[in-house]
C-alpha cells in the first residue's frame, strides 16, 4: 500500500500512527526515543541526544491545498512555545516526507504550508532534517 492510499479517518488514531512512523524512522537512524507516560505532556516523544533530551511534538497531514500540504501545529488553537517543546516533527503522509522543525522556526504559527516537491520552499531546509536531532 502506498502512502497515498492510507486513510485513517480518526484523528487520534492517525496521530498515534504518525508517532509510530516517527519512532521507526528514528530507530533506523540510530536515535534513541523515549515516550512520556500518559498523554498530558505538551510533547509526544523525546529523543536522547548525548544525555540531553529533545522534546518533540508529532504532527501529520494529508490535507492538500493546491500543490502543497497544510499541517496544523497547535494545541486547541494555541501555538506551542519553546518552554513546552524543542521540535515539531511534521509528517506529510501522501509524500512520505518528514519535516524536523525547531520550534522557533515555526514563529508561533498555528499551521504550516509544506511543499515536499519544492527544494527551495520556505521550510525546505527542514525536510528530512534528522541531523538536527543528532547534535
Amino acid at each position: 500500500m502506498s502512502n497515498a492510499e492510507i486513510n485513517i479517518p480518526n484523528a487520534k488514531a492517525r496521530g498515534e500512527w504518525a508517532e509510530l512512523r516517527f519512532m521507526a524512522r528514528a530507530a533506523e537512524l540510530g536515535l534513541r526515543v523515549a515516550k512520556p507516560w500518559g498523554d498530558n505532556s505538551p510533547y509526544d516523544l523525546a529523543v536522547d541526544c548525548a544525555g540531553h533530551f529533545l522534546r518533540i511534538q508529532i504532527k501529520c497531514t494529508r490535507y492538500k491545498r493546491q500543490h502543497s500540504y497544510v499541517c496544523t501545529i497547535c494545541s486547541s488553537h494555541v501555538p506551542y512555545t519553546p518552554d513546552q517543546l524543542d521540535f515539531i516533527a511534521a509528517y506529510v503522509i501522501p509524500a512520505d516526507a518528514w519535516y524536523i522543525l525547531p520550534i522557533r522556526a515555526t514563529r508561533r504559527q498555528s499551521a504550516l504550508v509544506l511543499s515536499p516537491h519544492l527544494t527551495k520552499s520556505k521550510y525546505g531546509k527542514y525536510q528530512e532534517a534528522w541531523h538536527l536531532l543528532q547534535r
